[in-house]
């Protein structure tokens, strides 16, 4: 089980934004995100955090942080090697919901199970695990409380979370 994560995602005056993410032994692992990345990322971040609470998986990006993964690691070169399945999984789901957060769908468990076993065959990983309607509207339900609580943030100020979350929600 992975350790407490402190995890902030600073708004700030110029638009951009930072991830910083503090594990319980004191270490920090954080990220400058600048352009586009700024408007795009602390939503996926968010998304993340929603996916991987409300499925109540460690095994997600903010599991493998927590664990000393640095947000570094989740990208080329790779030094830790290729993403754990579980963690592939959680981040399909990420993406797909970031899919339907731009095109304005939401899918039914159906379609959206369809399409992660559609990606997953044609990229040769084993199958995702199968979401049900009631999963996805809480990931939805959690999601959109986040996404509020970041429009709220002001610039120069920063949302803090806690991974795993102190309610256990």
């Amino acid at each position: 089980m992975p350790g407490k994560l402190i995890i902030q995602i600073k708004k700030k005056t110029d638009g951009s934004a930072a991830l910083s993410c503090r594990r319980a032994d004191g270490s920090v692992t954080w990220q400058r995100l600048e352009g586009a990345q700024g408007a795009f990322f602390p939503r996926h971040d968010l998304t993340h955090y929603a996916v991987e609470t409300v499925l109540g998986t460690n095994n997600g990006f903010y599991g493998l942080l927590s664990r000393g993964w640095n947000i570094t690691d989740f990208g080329p070169p790779w030094p830790r090697g290729p993403l754990p399945e579980p963690a592939l999984n959680v981040e399909l789901i990420v993406g797909l919901l970031d899919g339907e957060r731009a095109g304005g769908n939401f899918w039914t468990a159906e379609e959206f199970n369809r399409s992660m076993k559609t990606y997953c065959e044609s990229h040769g990983q084993s199958p995702a695990p199968t979401l049900t309607d009631d999963q996805l509207d809480r990931i939805r339900l959690e999601r959109a409380r986040l996404f509020g609580l970041w429009a709220q943030v002001s610039a120069g100020e920063a949302l803090e979370l806690t991974y795993p979350p102190e309610d256990g929600s």
